[in-house]
C-alpha cells in the first residue's frame, strides 16, 4: 500500500511541476505546502481506498485505481500549461464537438511529450519505490496528515493564481464562503461619491418605430480597437459607424463566456453563480425579445455558431424569437467544427428580411464566431500570421468584413434609418498581459471582460457621443426599451444607459477560480472567493492592472468586498 500511495504522491508532485514550469510562483515559507497538499491528501485517501482493497481480497482494484488516477494527472498536464487550470467540470462540459478546432490546435509534440513522461514516471516509480525499505512510514503518514491540515490555510497565504491545485483539486466546486445578502437596490451604487454620469436623457424615445439589430461581437475586447486608443484597426467598418454613435468608453461583461452572457443581455438578469446555463430555461419569463414579440415586432436570431454549445438552447427557448437559426440551418461555404462564415450568416439575415411584409418591424440578434479561438480565417488577413494575438486581429477584420456588408445592406434596402443598432463584445480574450491569462473565460482582468459598446441611429446620431459612464452588458435590455420609448419591466436588474445616475459594473466567473468583481469610477476590484485574496487596481493609472492596492486603501477594499458578496449571495438566493 505504502509503496503505491508514494508513488502516486510522487507521479502528482512531478505533473504539478511541470504545471507550473516557468509561471511566476510567489515565494514564501508556505509556498511547498500550498503547492504539494493536494498532491498528499489524493495520495492519503488513495492508500486508504488501496488498503479496503486489500482486505477484501481485491489488490487488483488498486492497481486499476492508481493506472486511472495516473493517466487522468497526465492528460491534465498539458491541458493547465495551455489553459492555466486543469479540467475543470465546466471546462469538460466546454470541450466537446463544437470546440474540436480549438482542442486539436494544441495536439503538439510537447503536449504528448508531457502526457508520456508522467505515464513513464507512473510505471517506474512503483518498481523503483519497491525495491527500497522504508522504516519510517508512520511518520511519514502523520506528516502527510499535517500537511493536508495545514493547506487551505497556507493557500490564503500565497498568490497562486489558482495553480496551487491539482488535476483532482480542481474537481471540488469552487465555493463562495460567507456572503449576506445586501439591500437589492444597492448592488450597483458606490460605496464612495462618484463624479456624475454622462446625461444622454435626450435621447429617450428617440429610437421609437425603428427596427432593431442586436450584435454580440464574439470575443471582442475594447483595447484592441481603433475606437478604444489601439493604434491598429482591425475593425473599421465599426470604427466608421462608431463616429455616428453612441461610444460608452467604459464598458463590462457579466461573465467572461456567450452564454451566460447572452442571458444576461437578452433577460437583464445575472446569471447565478456555480449554475450550469440549463437552470436558465426555468428562468424569468420577460426579456427585450418578449417584450418586442408582443409589441408587434417579428423577431429572429441568427447564429453562426451552434445552438448546442454549452447549454445555449436553455438561453434562446421560450423567449420570444419567431426563428432560430444556427449554422446547421444557415449552411455556408466554410464549416467547422464551431460554425459556418459570416457573409453566410448576413446574406440569411438580409434574406429573412426580405421576407418580412413591407413596414413590418423586425428585431434581429446577431451572434457571429469569428474572433473565437482558434482564430481561423478563410482567407489572408491584413495582419501577419505570426502569433495568436495577430490572428485574432485578422479574425477580427474577417469579422468585420459582413458587419460592414450587413450595414451596408440595409443601407441598399433604405432600411438603415429606420434600425436602431446596440452593438458591444460579448467578453475580451486574452493573450498573456497576467501570467497564465489565456482566451477568455478564467480570469476577470479588463482583457478578458471590458468590451467595446455602442448604440448608433444612422440619421439620428451624427458624430461620436462619447459617454464616461459605466456600462455593463445588462443594462443592453432596458436601454434598447428606452431608445424605442418602451417601459422596461420591474423584474430587470439593468439600468438604461440613457440615465445620468452614476452605478458601478459587477462581474464575476466561476469556470475554474471562483472570482467576483467590480468597476467603479477609475477602480476595478477582485475577490477570489476560495482563498478571500482581494486585488484593487486604479485602471485609470494602471491600464494594465499591474500594482495591486488593496494594501494601501483598506477602507475601499472593505467596502468592495461587501458588495460583490452582497450582490452574488443574492443572486444565488433568486
Amino acid at each position: 500500500m505504502f509503496v503505491k500511495s508514494a508513488s502516486l504522491f510522487l507521479v502528482l508532485l512531478l505533473a504539478h511541476i511541470m504545471m507550473i514550469e516557468g509561471r511566476h510562483v510567489p515565494l514564501s515559507i508556505w509556498t511547498p505546502i500550498a503547492f504539494a497538499w493536494q498532491d498528499v491528501a489524493v495520495a492519503l485517501a488513495f492508500g486508504m481506498l488501496d488498503l479496503i482493497f486489500t482486505s477484501i481480497r481485491r489488490p487488483r482494484l488498486g492497481w486499476v485505481l492508481y493506472a486511472l488516477l495516473v493517466g487522468y494527472a497526465a492528460i491534465n498536464v498539458p491541458i493547465a500549461r495551455i489553459l492555466s487550470s486543469p479540467m475543470t467540470w465546466t471546462m469538460m462540459r466546454a470541450a466537446r464537438g463544437p470546440l474540436r478546432d480549438s482542442i486539436t490546435h494544441y495536439f503538439t509534440v510537447p503536449y504528448f511529450g508531457a502526457i508520456a513522461l508522467i505515464l513513464t514516471a507512473g510505471i517506474l516509480l512503483p518498481v523503483v519505490l519497491g525495491r527500497l525499505k522504508f522504516q519510517h512510514a508512520k511518520i511519514a503518514g502523520v506528516a502527510a496528515l499535517a500537511v493536508v491540515a495545514i493547506g487551505p490555510y497556507a493557500v490564503t497565504q500565497v498568490d497562486s493564481a489558482g495553480m496551487h491545485r491539482n488535476a483532482f483539486g480542481v474537481l471540488w466546486p469552487t465555493h463562495l464562503g460567507r456572503t449576506t445578502s445586501g439591500d437589492a437596490g444597492g448592488w450597483r451604487i458606490s460605496p464612495f461619491e462618484s463624479a456624475p454620469a454622462t446625461d444622454l436623457s435626450r435621447f429617450r424615445g428617440s429610437a421609437a418605430g425603428r427596427n432593431v439589430i442586436l450584435i454580440l461581437l464574439e470575443s471582442t475586447a475594447a483595447r484592441y480597437l481603433k475606437p478604444y486608443g489601439a493604434a491598429e484597426d482591425p475593425m473599421p467598418n465599426l470604427t466608421r459607424l462608431a463616429s455616428q454613435s453612441i461610444v460608452f468608453d467604459r464598458a463590462y461583461a457579466v461573465y467572461p463566456e456567450s452564454i451566460r452572457e447572452l442571458f444576461a443581455t437578452l433577460c437583464s438578469q445575472y446569471p447565478q453563480f456555480g449554475t450550469s446555463p440549463e437552470t436558465y430555461a426555468a428562468g424569468p419569463a420577460q426579456s427585450v425579445t418578449g417584450l418586442l414579440h408582443d409589441a408587434g415586432y417579428r423577431t429572429a436570431l441568427f447564429h453562426s455558431g451552434r445552438f448546442m454549445y454549452l447549454g445555449m438552447e436553455s438561453v434562446i427557448q421560450n423567449h420570444g424569437f419567431d426563428t432560430l437559426e444556427d449554422a446547421g440551418a444557415i449552411g455556408g461555404n466554410v464549416n467547422s467544427s464551431f460554425g459556418v462564415d459570416e457573409p453566410a450568416a448576413v446574406e440569411r439575415m438580409l434574406s429573412w428580411i426580405d421576407a418580412l411584409p413591407s413596414g413590418q418591424r423586425f428585431f434581429v440578434t446577431y451572434l457571429p464566431v469569428a474572433g473565437h479561438h482558434p482564430y481561423a480565417t478563410p482567407e489572408r488577413g491584413t495582419f501577419p500570421d505570426d502569433s495568436d494575438e495577430n490572428r485574432y486581429r485578422n479574425a477580427l477584420e474577417y469579422g468585420d468584413q459582413s458587419l460592414g456588408a450587413l450595414v451596408a445592406g440595409l443601407r441598399k434596402r433604405k432600411l438603415d434609418e429606420k434600425t436602431l443598432f446596440v452593438i458591444f463584445g460579448d467578453h475580451g480574450e486574452a493573450f498573456g498581459r497576467h501570467d497564465g491569462n489565456f482566451g477568455h473565460s478564467l480570469f476577470i482582468y479588463d482583457e478578458n471582460i471590458r468590451v467595446p459598446y455602442i448604440v448608433a441611429a444612422p440619421g439620428l446620431i451624427q458624430d461620436t457621443v462619447r459617454s464616461r459612464s459605466t456600462a455593463s452588458v445588462i443594462d443592453t435590455a432596458p436601454t434598447i426599451l428606452d431608445m424605442l420609448g418602451m417601459q422596461a419591466p420591474s423584474g430587470f436588474q439593468g439600468i438604461s444607459l440613457l440615465d445620468a445616475s452614476p452605478r458601478m459594473a459587477l462581474f464575476f466567473t466561476d469556470y475554474s477560480l471562483g472570482l467576483l468583481g467590480l468597476y467603479d469610477s477609475c477602480w476595478k476590484y477582485i475577490l477570489e472567493t476560495d482563498s478571500g485574496r482581494a486585488k484593487l487596481f486604479n485602471v485609470c493609472q494602471d491600464p494594465d492592472e499591474l500594482h495591486d492596492l488593496s494594501g494601501e486603501q483598506v477602507e475601499r477594499e472593505r467596502a468592495y468586498r461587501s458588495k460583490v458578496q452582497g450582490w452574488i449571495a443574492a443572486q444565488k438566493g433568486n
